[in-house]
């Protein structure tokens, strides 16, 4: 950016559209969930935009894309602004481009849909289910998040033990980007070609279109079992994953004392207790319960899918929002992302469980991932420094356990670990000026 940009002159360019000045509003649209992370607090804690866009169509991204390709200006894309690695916080100033206005559903076809990035998924989910339909896979911040921020800067959610994760063919069909070109254009991303853009917090491109795959709408009921047993909680977790027969959404395991951070739960969770918080399709439950029983687990909540849709949901306690209630009860605490590698008999996860004891919590999350049930990790961990992180980072990756480190903004830092030819290419090509995002892409920089 330039040191001489006139920020009262770039208004002016886009009159007519959503411009946001205020310092406060803007300091306030420049900063998402990263606070998660002791380790990116201070790095990130001073860094806000000059201006806020807020676009309602496709030619309006247009124009901000051309304002600021002309001015050099950066240009960092935001949804409801619910990441946790400060995927949309500017590193360098410039512009914050909102697209929560962005709201159309262009069409919703059996198994189909097309909609801009802004919409916002519960909402969807409620027009969609009159049609049959719900998303695939929702994160725990469903109420707020937009379906663009999900795809730019998420990964999978309740859903992902069906479907398994955005990345796996299939669950992106098609996107639309406005390039940050002399001349910006929309570029059309089709079948494998989307993941030049998936998970790429908006350096590659500023999705305008969204073309995503449905699951039919089922009734989902929502249990709270409970264990005086981690690893008996895990198995069971497990053998509900491998169980084809109960149609499942969510299979989330907590380890003590993490349901004692659940307080409007506190009711259902009697004290040092272990937990599964799931959604099954109601007509699954009753073999459900026998695979309870089976494992010597208690059903302390159960609410019908029509019970469940009033009040908070289950949902709001599990993925990362465990994460968010652990931290309300004590700011010493974070988090890892983990992905274990597949063992019906959890036997890393067992002595990961014994090694670190207290300080490495485990809560587990379970997906699909190449046909087999496995069990991802948001483990709450006791934070003490960022060299015994690394450490902790280190002990799990020597054993095989697979870390998305939480506690970086770079993109390849975060999970790939490796610096992708073809999202680099791609970025050149549709960015040449590096004004999306600029400092997040460690391949651009490389």
């Amino acid at each position: 950016m330039k040191p001489s940009t006139n920020w009262n002159s770039i208004a002016q360019e886009l009159a007519g559209l959503e411009v946001i000045t205020d310092p406060t509003q803007v300091a306030k649209l420049s900063t998402d969930y990263y606070h998660f992370s002791p380790i990116l607090q201070p790095l990130l804690k001073d860094k806000v935009g000059d201006l806020v866009v807020r676009p309602s169509s496709i030619e309006e991204v247009l124009h901000t894309a051309q304002v600021c390709v002309r001015h050099k200006i950066p240009l960092i894309v935001r949804g409801a602004g619910t990441g946790n690695y400060g995927q949309c916080v500017p590193l360098d100033g410039g512009l914050i481009l909102d697209l929560t206005k962005m709201t159309k559903i262009n069409w919703i076809k059996p198994g189909l849909t097309s909609v801009e990035p802004g919409v916002k998924m519960a909402a969807f989910d409620k027009q969609a289910k009159e049609q049959g339909w719900e998303w695939r896979m929702i994160p725990s911040t469903y109420r707020t998040a937009t379906i663009g921020g999900f795809i730019a800067g998420g990964s999978g959610g309740a859903g992902s033990v069906t479907y398994g994760q955005l990345r796996d063919r299939g669950n992106i069909h098609a996107v639309k980007v406005v390039t940050m070109e002399d001349t910006p254009r929309i570029v059309e991303l089709r079948g494998d070609e989307i993941q030049k853009v998936n998970h790429n917090y908006g350096t590659n491109g500023i999705i305008v279109e969204l073309e995503i795959p449905l699951a039919p709408a089922l009734p989902w009921a929502e249990v709270i079992v409970t264990f005086a047993d981690f690893m008996e909680a895990a198995r069971f977790g497990q053998a509900l994953g491998d169980a084809d027969g109960i149609v499942k959404k969510l299979i989330s395991i907590h380890a003590a004392p993490i349901p004692s951070y659940f307080v409007a739960l506190k009711n259902y969770l009697p004290a040092d207790c272990h937990c599964a918080l799931v959604m099954i399709a109601e007509y699954c439950l009753e073999p459900f319960q026998e695979l309870v029983k089976e494992f010597g687990g208690e059903i302390t909540y159960q609410k019908t899918a029509k019970e469940a849709s009033k009040g908070t949901s289950l949902l709001e306690f599990t993925w990362n929002h465990t994460t968010l209630h652990a931290r309300s009860i004590d700011q010493n605490l974070t988090y890892l992302q983990t992905l274990f590698p597949a063992d019906k008999d959890l036997k890393l996860l067992e002595q990961l469980f014994h090694h670190f004891g207290d300080e490495v919590i485990p809560h587990l999350e379970f997906i699909q991932m190449r046909g087999q049930t496995v069990p991802a990790s948001l483990q709450i961990v006791r934070y003490s420094t960022e060299a015994r992180m690394n450490e902790i980072i280190k002990y799990h990756e020597d054993l095989g356990a697979l870390i998305a480190n939480p506690h970086t903004y770079i993109l390849e830092d975060g999970g790939m670990k490796a610096i992708d030819p073809l999202q680099l290419a791609f970025k050149k090509l549709v960015d040449p000026y590096g004004l999306l995002n600029p400092g997040k892409m460690r391949a651009w920089t490389a």
